[in-house]
């Protein structure tokens, strides 16, 4: 890689090679970030942003279908419960019916 010096604007050129690698043009923005304590990066920004980063993540785990299983897992966790405090809620609600109709009975 070339070195290249600072203008006393604080400008520096970024070689041709550099520019026709990464596909700069005159005119075009780039971000550049701090990497490290005396590290710079310099990244061309794409015309729109949005469009760059349409399908980034195609391909990797889905987290809407991981969203998805959690919840069915909860839902059948759940349902398990209802039907056991429905179960004890039945239960004790026989014993108190076959209470009452002894005792009317008598």
């Amino acid at each position: 890689m070339p070195i290249v010096k600072t203008s006393s604007k604080g400008q520096v050129v970024i070689p041709a090679e550099v520019r026709k690698k990464i596909g700069l043009k005159p005119g075009d923005k780039v971000l550049v970030r701090l990497a490290d304590d005396n590290r710079v990066t310099i990244e061309p920004v794409p015309d729109d942003p949005i469009t760059a980063l349409r399908g980034i993540l195609k391909g990797g785990s889905s987290l809407t279908k991981a969203l998805l299983r959690e919840r069915r897992k909860d839902r059948q966790r759940e349902d398990k419960k209802a039907a056991r405090f429905l179960r004890g809620h039945r239960v004790a609600s026989e014993r108190t019916r076959r209470r009452d109709s002894r005792g009317s009975s008598g």
